[in-house]
């Protein structure tokens, strides 16, 4: 059937809030944001590569939950950068976040959709949110590391996560609260690293 633009544009907003509504680490953020539009991706490459990618790691004997597509976030000031993304793909070198692996071998995608940055947002401000599909395949939980020798991509796995402390003090810093939610997501094939790993998939830009 033929569906008007602004009807199908407007249930795919209502997906992409439904997926950030369901993402959030503060309840109090239900309020908190307002979304105006949500742009489809297409594109054929990533899809294609997201499918082999779960293929691959099937037939190495994955479990269906290693294999569940799950959705991240990455947050831009401007339409370009977003935009980029989506045409290029999340490449390695591209993040300041470097505590739960060497970001030029891995890259980092936020785990909820309203801890994007390590500074909260300040009332006014806006930006674009790139959903992303994510298989986050074997994860490895990583003690985060401070220091310029980095973690390095663990072999047979595909994610790094932070320890997850339940008892964050609700004082604790929203950076670290940043950092602690974030995916660190690699592919390692014949000890060299994709530039782009396939596991991660731009879907919807908002």
């Amino acid at each position: 059937g033929f569906h008007p633009e602004s009807e199908e544009s407007s249930s795919l907003l209502q997906t992409a809030v439904s997926v950030l509504q369901s993402s959030y680490l503060d309840s109090t953020s239900q309020d908190g944001f307002q979304y105006s539009q949500a742009i489809l991706v297409e594109n054929d490459v990533f899809l294609s590569e997201l499918k082999a990618f779960a293929q691959a790691k099937e037939a190495a004997g994955y479990s269906q939950e290693e294999l569940e597509e799950t959705f991240a976030f990455l947050l831009f000031d401007n339409e370009e950068e977003a935009k980029e993304v989506c045409q290029t793909g999340l490449r390695v070198n591209s993040s300041s976040v470097s505590t739960l692996g060497d970001p030029a071998k891995g890259v980092y995608i936020s785990k909820y959709a309203d801890c994007l940055h390590p500074r909260p947002w300040y009332h006014g401000k806006s930006g674009y949110i790139v959903i992303c599909k994510l298989i986050k395949g074997k994860v490895k939980v990583v003690s985060e590391n401070y220091t310029t020798s980095y973690t390095c991509p663990s072999p047979g796995y595909d994610c790094h996560v932070a320890v997850s402390r339940n008892n964050i003090p609700s004082a604790t810093s929203h950076c670290q609260a940043f950092e602690q939610s974030q995916y660190y997501v690699y592919e390692v094939s014949d000890g060299s690293t994709a530039e782009r790993p396939r596991q991660i998939c731009p879907y919807i830009v908002i």
